[in-house]
């Protein structure tokens, strides 16, 4: 008897209804906090560039907040540890329902986006160590170009108006969710200072006693969010960076739905947390972070200087290749099939939409080149160079299918039967048909009638309104 061939599944399929439903949820906050993004990161860069630049620099380095607790900081730290905690832990939230509840939790289905998302980041880390090995640059800001920025990746969608099919967004949701986690490693890893036990030991106890609550079902945002900024202190002087406490709270919480319930606590809590995210936290960070001065020269600079270089061909070709080699290799090696409606085309499109890496790449600069503010300028230049470019070249390539992907996304959110499902989600169903055939029925009703109508006084029938 010969052996079964292994059966192949779909690429970039349709999604679930709830699924599809969700990410749509999603994506809407997200796209609304990239707008609001970029308005900031353009904020920064007009009022650090005109004869304001000098109240600019004396806002963001202006300190504040109880010393006595090693909390003594600048503006522009308080927005990079304290408000960016805010950001990581919404990143939490989603990374524990993705492996609960969503494409992570199937192994067959989260190892494209998985592998993608490594590939990812792996490739513009090697694009950057072999441009500072033969440049003689600094290999210390190889982490710079591996992390992506899915609102101000979403924000660009919605600048250029595509109607991206739901399977593309919801890759390139799961590449951030996946990019988000190993950008938080590398962060933990890589960017811990010396130690301190004891506040380190505190930060633990903290979180213990975090997950202990929401066992025991105690309810009550006075009693989380006091513990909350206890446990961010304490991680912030334990020397491992502060937002690593947001990601391990956002984890502890339960993402998946229990008899009756019609959303889960990690859910509720999303919902309500990442308007403060991407409306507040995120902008101020960008406004704070992206204020760099720019001119002929400097701009001439991120070409020729090996780190600015390495960021800028790590976002714009490492994450291309990267993302769009992963995906190829995985699909073929797991004998995935494109969905018939896409073509590898899309795939480099949305691998180079992933090359915007602003909020992450600027936080990483900042850790990676802290001791020389001058480079660090420079990085963050780079890091906005290469978004832009990442961001024109993706939307351009995305322009050149848009046809194709509206007439996916009017093929998705047809529902001619009015009853809020999409008619997609209900072509296999019984009372479906019976309910279009009525509705057919009416129409041809109508038309008789309007026919009828017209013959008895003599006028031409001109069909239905």
């Amino acid at each position: 008897m010969a052996a079964s061939t292994p059966r192949k599944h779909t690429f970039l399929g349709r999604l679930s209804l709830p699924e599809r439903t969700f990410v749509a949820n999603a994506l809407r906050a997200e796209t609304v906090g990239g707008v609001l993004l970029l308005v900031a990161a353009i904020a920064a860069l007009i009022w650090a560039n005109t004869p304001l630049k000098e109240s600019y620099a004396t806002v963001r380095d202006f300190h504040l907040g109880p010393g006595s607790l090693g909390l003594d900081l600048s503006v522009q730290h308080w927005a990079a540890d304290g408000l960016l905690a805010v950001f990581f832990f919404v990143a939490g939230i989603e990374l524990k329902r993705e492996l609960v509840a969503g494409d992570l939790r199937d192994p067959k289905a989260a190892a494209l986006p998985v592998i993608a998302a490594l590939c990812g980041m792996a490739v513009p880390a090697l694009v950057y160590t072999l441009v500072n090995t033969a440049g003689g640059g600094s290999l210390g800001g190889w982490a710079v170009p591996t992390a992506t920025d899915i609102a101000f990746a979403l924000a660009v969608l919605a600048v250029i108006g595509t109607a991206l099919p739901s399977a593309l967004r919801a890759f390139l949701l799961t590449l951030a969710v996946v990019d988000d986690l190993f950008a938080i490693l590398i962060i933990a890893v890589f960017f811990t200072s010396d130690l301190n036990f004891a506040a380190l030991g505190g930060a633990v106890i903290g979180l213990a006693v975090f997950w202990l609550l929401l066992r025991k079902g105690v309810r009550g945002w006075y009693v989380y969010v006091p513990l909350a900024v206890v446990v961010w202190g304490l991680m912030y002087n334990s020397g491992v960076h502060a937002t690593i406490a947001g990601v391990a709270m956002g984890l502890m919480l339960r993402c998946h739905r229990r008899e009756g319930e019609g959303h889960s606590p990690g859910e509720h809590i999303e919902h309500l947390v990442r308007p403060l995210s991407a409306g507040l936290a995120v902008p101020l960070f960008a406004l704070f972070s992206a204020g760099v001065a720019i001119s002929g020269g400097a701009l001439g600079d991120v070409f020729t200087r090996p780190e600015t270089l390495g960021v800028v061909l790590g976002l714009v070709v490492g994450k291309a290749v990267g993302i769009f080699g992963g995906t190829w290799l995985a699909a073929r090696f797991t004998r995935a099939e494109l969905n018939d409606d896409l073509a590898w085309a899309d795939v480099f499109a949305v691998a180079s939409l992933a090359g915007i890496g602003f909020t992450v790449s600027l936080l990483i600069g900042e850790l990676a080149f802290g001791d020389d503010p001058a480079l660090t300028d420079e990085v963050k230049a780079a890091v906005l160079v290469g978004s832009l470019t990442a961001a024109v070249l993706s939307g351009v390539l995305l322009k050149i299918r848009n046809a194709k992907y509206r007439a996916m996304y009017e093929e998705e959110e047809r529902d001619e039967d009015l009853d809020g499902i999409p008619d997609i989600y209900e072509q296999d169903n019984p009372e479906y048909h019976l309910r279009m055939a009525e509705i057919y029925e009416k129409k041809a009703a109508e038309h008789r009638r309007r026919a009828e109508t017209a013959a008895g006084s003599g006028e031409p029938d001109h069909g239905p309104a």
